[in-house]
């Protein structure tokens, strides 16, 4: 099959690639964690995966309040559960990875876990207890070059599905708008009280003027007017909602003077593009930050 017939009826292009990978690691660990970006498509993979469940799979979505309630006594929820259970947004339920653990590895039936979010595996750590053993990481991109037939689409929308499959140019442009707005609602709790999104929009912003280039804390604390502490806590908290990727310098100890600063992108480059007001091919490729992207 070409790239262009694994277009479903839907518009949606399978993750051939990580619906093997995702498949393979519940068949080794009991306990997975799919993680990556909002709108990302991890929700659309886990019901394929689910979808090929001999006896298919009970399923819980977090966003939904009502599901939520029924897992505040999770163990009464969860424990007469078998075969694949599917956490959606587990970010919003981070203390149960212990008992999920317990429940996967007991003696009898198995029950396998796939839990879905959107937060990476150190900010888990830091709103949890430890995270048990015998739990597996699978990391979900943007599409990649390998699943799409038109690079350039691909770098002018970037990788998210509903960016990159829409009709337009205009409407994929419409939906980051939404997309970034919607990003910084959701996520403004993650980074204190009483901090503006437009500080936040500000923030961003200034990541894609930096793309690719060494990171300066203290002339973004300038430029916006905050501390330094801030910036770089604000840079942490994007990075592990993979809205931005830190490139992290290689060093010895030596005696000469080393920079050891990260580079700074933007995770997606329609995201860049759209962060940027860059809305057509013309615009990208005058822009200063377009070797870049």
């Amino acid at each position: 099959m070409n790239k262009k017939d694994s277009y479903s009826n839907d518009g949606w292009i399978p993750r051939e690639y990580h619906f093997r990978k995702v498949r393979a690691l519940l068949e080794e660990y009991r306990l997975v964690a799919l993680l990556g970006a909002r709108q990302v498509g991890k929700t659309a993979l886990a019901r394929q995966i689910a979808g090929a469940e001999k006896e298919g799979a009970t399923w819980f979505e977090l966003e939904d309040t009502e599901v939520l309630a029924r897992l505040e006594d999770p163990v009464l929820a969860l424990r007469d559960l078998r075969g694949l259970v599917v956490l959606d947004d587990i970010q919003r339920l981070p203390d149960v990875f212990s008992l999920l653990r317990d429940l996967a590895y007991r003696p009898g039936p198995p029950t396998r876990f796939l839990v879905l979010g959107s937060a990476s595996p150190e900010l888990l750590r830091q709103t949890s207890e430890p995270l048990p053993r015998r739990l597996a990481f699978h990391q979900l991109g943007g599409f990649g070059l390998d699943e799409v037939d038109d690079p350039e689409r691909l770098w002018m929308r970037g990788g998210l599905p509903r960016s990159y499959l829409v009709a337009s140019d205009e409407d994929a442009a419409r939906w980051r708008r939404d997309f970034i707005h919607t990003f910084l609602w959701e996520f403004v709790p993650d980074f204190g009280t009483g901090i503006p999104k437009a500080t936040l929009r500000r923030f961003w912003t200034r990541v894609a003027h930096w793309q690719g280039l060494i990171w300066n804390d203290a002339e973004c604390a300038r430029a916006l007017g905050i501390t330094q502490t801030a910036i770089r806590r604000y840079l942490d908290v994007f990075s592990s909602r993979f809205a931005v990727r830190q490139l992290q310098p290689w060093f010895e100890i030596i005696n000469t003077k080393q920079v050891r600063s990260p580079k700074v992108y933007v995770a997606d480059s329609g995201l860049l593009h759209a962060l940027l007001g860059l809305w057509s091919r013309e615009r990208i490729l005058s822009h200063p930050r377009a070797g870049a992207s």
